[in-house]
């Protein structure tokens, strides 16, 4: 045999044997599946596993995202004028390039971190930095912050959830 054959079997061979395992028991029907999917113990023998449970997917998107979503379109809102350089909705992280807001002269760039799904003024980390790593005022980081906040109890009220 020459060596690229035996590659050959050898792929066929661990290709069928995983295409083998995915069948699971043929003994199972439909209802017995659905009754182990609701069954509350949880052990993958009495369960089975699902796609979902491979990939770590939950049908509640809020629960695995830990950010508040007022927050962070608030965000984006309040510094639209900072061109947006990365964002990252899994770890609460937006991080912008350097803009001048409307009225000013200054360029500033932001990183945001939403750290809490609950809209409270400890779940936003907010840092300014100057062009040429010029510190900012804490007075101006507090009032961007404060703006942030403001309109993210705008956008809950107006969706309604108090």
């Amino acid at each position: 045999m020459t060596p690229a054959r035996i590659a050959r079997l050898t792929m066929a061979t661990m290709l069928m044997a995983g295409l083998a395992a995915c069948g699971g028991n043929g003994a199972r029907n439909a209802a017995t599946t659905e009754a182990a999917l609701n069954e509350p113990d949880m052990r993958p023998a009495v369960r089975g596993t699902r796609i979902q449970d491979v990939f770590g997917l939950s049908e509640d998107v809020n629960a695995t995202i830990g950010v508040n979503k007022y927050l962070w379109n608030a965000s984006l809102e309040v510094l639209n004028f900072l061109p947006v350089q990365t964002v990252d909705p899994f770890t609460g992280v937006i991080q912008t390039g350097f803009g001048t807001p409307p009225g000013g002269g200054r360029a500033y760039r932001a990183t945001i971190q939403i750290s809490d799904p609950a809209l409270d003024a400890r779940s936003l980390r907010l840092s300014l930095q100057g062009q040429g790593g010029a510190a900012v005022e804490p007075g101006t980081v507090r009032a961007v912050e404060d703006a942030i906040l403001t309109r993210a109890r705008q956008l809950r009220l107006r969706d309604g959830r108090l």
